[in-house]
């Protein structure tokens, strides 16, 4: 089996599109969300995303399945909110290992299924962990009236990422995949968490994939960082890639690809929204329009890696993987040998 490295090299790999959507076309309700394993949970968990790997594996392997059939090389676990800080919301932060350990496995079983169903298809398939932002911030107060208070401290950020971090490994994730950022320092508590999960039980580390967020037309992260900040001040993790995913379209997202594109000395990754929200909170973007935008970083040599965020589907992920088939990727910068 080939590497990811050795993958990127030869051609456009592509990511899934968005887990959330997808579940939101099923139309889950309470009962839904708890199956029978949890029908008497003490506290309402509608909502609870990364519970239905647990409550409905089925569910969550189909969805993987569709991507893999729209052409996806890489399935993003089920597992955006899967840290006891983000769990703690439903009072499941007991369940975090759990959670993210059959969230790999469940990406793993769908492509066996799809290996089974498609022998003549030998192109490889990653499973890249999903560590999502959390719902706290590290640099910014939840307390207009007091600047300086955090709701949580970077030891707790590090430590919830470690639970992950070990259950996405064990579970048998290729790659982990760092997404939506929007805080930094929050990212920086994700990398510390993983380079001391690995030196802690002397593993080969896996992959590190970085992805994140421009939250408007600024150019600029929540936290307050322009792009090219942002990437050196994550860029020592070594990540097999940097990219950007969600909070814009393809066509916002466009000129901050380019820079990414001329800044990194990595792979580049890509997977915007399905063009930006409307008046009711969806997206209206076609495949064949999201497709078009794309169609057009790859035939300029942006990216290594594209695929969708918020409001894609199955559909947008065909079109994607069919607009890029035939273009080279980004070549990987070569670090100049430094004189001694």
């Amino acid at each position: 089996m080939k590497t990811l490295e050795a993958c990127l090299k030869e051609r456009i790999l592509i990511i899934d599109g968005a887990m959330g959507t997808m579940i939101q076309r099923h139309k889950p309700t309470e009962e839904v969300y708890r199956g029978e394993r949890f029908k008497d949970w003490h506290t309402p968990v509608k909502g609870n995303s990364d519970l239905l790997s647990l409550s409905q594996p089925e569910m969550i392997q189909n969805i993987h399945l569709e991507y893999l059939e729209a052409g996806a090389d890489i399935l993003e676990t089920n597992t955006f909110s899967g840290t006891s800080i983000a769990q703690a919301d439903y009072d499941m932060q007991s369940l975090v290992y759990e959670i993210n350990y059959e969230s790999a496995r469940n990406a793993k079983k769908a492509i066996e299924i799809f290996r089974k169903k498609h022998p003549e298809n030998t192109t490889e398939k990653f499973v890249a962990g999903a560590i999502g932002p959390t719902n706290k911030t590290l640099s910014l107060s939840p307390d207009v009236n007091d600047p300086g208070y955090r709701a949580v401290t970077f030891d707790e950020v590090a430590d919830a990422y470690y639970e992950q971090v070990k259950g996405l490994v064990d579970g048998g994730a290729d790659v982990l995949l760092m997404e939506t950022i929007f805080d930094t320092l929050n990212c920086k508590a994700a990398i510390f968490a993983i380079k001391k999960y690995f030196r802690d039980t002397n593993q080969p580390e896996l992959p590190i994939m970085i992805s994140g967020t421009i939250t408007d037309a600024s150019g600029r992260t929540l936290s307050g960082q322009t792009l090219e900040a942002f990437y050196i001040s994550v860029k020592h993790a070594n990540p097999i890639s940097i990219g950007l995913n969600c909070a814009l379209g393809a066509a916002e997202m466009r000129p901050h690809i380019q820079e990414l594109s001329q800044i990194a000395q990595c792979y580049v990754s890509a997977y915007p929204n399905a063009g930006l929200p409307n008046a009711m909170g969806e997206y209206d973007e076609t495949p064949h329009e999201t497709a078009h935008f794309i169609e057009n970083w790859a035939e300029e040599g942006f990216v290594n890696i594209v695929g969708g965020c918020c409001g894609t589907t199955p559909d947008h992920i065909r079109h994607i993987a069919e607009a890029v088939k035939t273009f080279k990727p980004r070549v990987k910068p070569e670090l100049a040998t430094e004189l001694a």
